[in-house]
Order: C-alpha cells, then structure tokens, then sequence
C-alpha cells in the first residue's frame, strides 16, 4: 500500500499501540472504541446555529432525531443523513461532526436519522427505521424552516447503504421525492467477492474479516444477502432514482461495490459522478478534523449538495 502520509502515520500510531480489531472485542467494547476513535479523527466539532434533540415514531417503537440548522437564511434544503457502523455500532454521536460539517457547508438542515442496530435487531429493521425517518423528515422540516422540495439522503458505509436502500424504498412508494443521493463508501452486496474485498486483508484497518462480521451480525438469515434493501446492486432496477455521488476510497475492501453501484446507476440512466480517493483507507470521511483528504471529501459532497439542492426558478422566492 502507498498511503496518504497522514494516515500513514496513524497507521504506525496504531502499530505501536497494537490497536486490537473492532471485531475481536465484545459488543460493548466495540461500540465505545468506535464512537471514542471517531471522535479524535474527527476533531472539535463545528458550530452551528441551532442543535435539536427530538424524537420520532418508528416502526417498532421511538427513534432519536438530531437536527442541524446552519445559520443560512431559508428556506433551507433538506439532508437525511444516516451513520455508518457496520448496522452494528454507531450512533447519532458518530455522525455529529459530519452532519455539522455538511450543513454548514452546503447550507441544508441536516437531519440525522437514529435507527435499530444489529445484533439486536437484524435487518431489514435498519432500512424501514430509515425510510420512516425519512418519511418524518419530509413531513416535520418545515418546523426548522426546511424546505422538503429539495430533499436528499446521505451516509456513510452502512449508512451509504441505508441511503441506498432508502432511494430504492422512496421510489417504490411514490416518495418522498429525493433530489440526490450522496454515498460514502457503501456497503452494495452482501455476497461480494471482488479484487478490493480479496486484497484488503490489513488487520490493523478495516479489512475483510470487518465486513464478514458486520454482515454476520446484520443479517437474520443468509438468502437476505441477496434482497435489494440489504444489497442494493442486486436490485433489478436502478432506473428512476436521484442523482447521485459516491465516494470511494483507494485501500477498501468496498471499494470496488461502491464503484460498481455508481457504474450500474449510470448504466440505468441515473446523473453519477464518483471519485476514489487514493491513498485512503475505509472511515476517511469521518476524520475530516485530521485528515486532508476527508476535508476534501466534505468538501466535495458540499458542493454536490449545493448544485442538486439550489433552488428551482418556480421555487425562488420573488419579491413584491
């Protein structure tokens, strides 16, 4: 591997440390060293104008809300944004310095959907929880002065996937109608065995073994690696679904799924644009506050954000 220097220096850090996988602890362990790794990658939070903890009804019982308002005048497009984590770890906590960054950047109040983990609760309770958050969305935003007709979902690795999913439900049901979809490194099939999935067998980062776990602990039973809302790539229509970025990086094992989606979008007639950022490892994305090239992957799914999200020439508001 040549990596980013400056993940090759966390990479030593780690060396030395002897940094045990996420895999090999308990479930507790796990989820505490994520959220505790994040946090440093991430740095010190972004302020913004308003953070409000709320609520919403799930499908099996409340789900936590975090919304963000930038300081932009609105109305203001609307970001659903789900966590990564594996369907395993993670939380709304995970997510708050990317969803801080995203709305001030792109100017959108950013919503960040709370949703059922694995083991606990094994699929396909991640994307119903999702899609009725975003159904809640699309419904509720205008209380922090959203504006729902310009919509889009966003996520990182497991939440790529749940944005994924969320697309595929939204259309299947006539809407919420979704202006663009923003993809980070996602999950897109569970039965996957690609080059990048074969060579990214480095313990000390995410790697194989990482994705077998997660997948093990998400799904309730094998034949669902193959439904669409778990392995979105093996829906048998992508056509009709909201532009979209996706976002890859170089040392991944789900790299080549990610990049695949994006080609097998563009293939059903779906506005793509993707970028593999090389030298980078799985996670990147969250660790804008130590990473240049996370800065720069916030950066660009600002400005994606910002073009599929302007306002309409029928929407802007006009003066009298």
């Amino acid at each position: 591997m040549r990596l980013d220097p400056q993940l090759q220096d966390l990479y030593d850090r780690r060396a030395e440390q002897r940094v045990r996988p996420l895999y090999t602890m308990t479930l507790a362990e796990a989820r505490a060293a994520d959220l505790a790794t994040i946090q440093v990658g991430a740095g010190t939070p972004e302020p913004v104008q308003q953070v409000v903890d709320t609520s919403m009804p799930g499908p099996a019982g409340p789900l936590p809300v975090r919304v963000y308002r930038p300081s932009a005048e609105g109305p203001l497009p609307v970001l659903v944004y789900f966590f990564g984590g594996g369907w395993t770890l993670g939380s709304l906590d995970t997510g708050d310095a990317i969803c801080r960054s995203l709305a001030n950047a792109a100017g959108c109040l950013t919503v960040a959907v709370g949703y059922r983990l694995a083991p606990e609760h094994r699929f396909p309770a991640a994307p119903d929880d999702c899609f009725a958050g975003l159904r809640w969305v699309a419904e509720h935003a205008g209380r922090w002065n959203g504006d729902t007709d310009r919509l889009a979902v966003a996520g990182d690795s497991a939440g790529g996937n749940l944005a994924a999913a969320v697309t595929l439900m939204a259309r299947d049901a006539g809407g919420p109608a979704l202006r663009a979809q923003v993809l980070v490194y996602p999950n897109t099939d569970g039965l996957a065995d690609t080059p990048s999935y074969r060579e990214n067998t480095d313990p000390l980062l995410f790697n194989d073994k990482s994705v077998r776990w997660y997948w093990d602990n998400y799904l309730a039973a094998p034949e669902d690696a193959a439904h669409p809302l778990a392995s979105p790539l093996r829906a048998d229509d992508h056509s009709a679904l909201p532009p979209a970025l996706v976002i890859t990086a170089e040392y991944d094992p789900l790299r080549d799924e990610g990049e695949s989606y994006a080609q097998r979008l563009r293939d059903s007639g779906v506005p793509v644009e993707a970028r593999r950022y090389p030298g980078t490892v799985h996670g990147f994305f969250a660790m804008a506050g130590t990473l240049d090239a996370g800065r720069g992957a916030h950066e660009q799914a600002a400005g994606f954000l910002r073009t599929a999200l302007a306002p309409t020439p029928a929407s802007t508001p006009t003066g009298g």
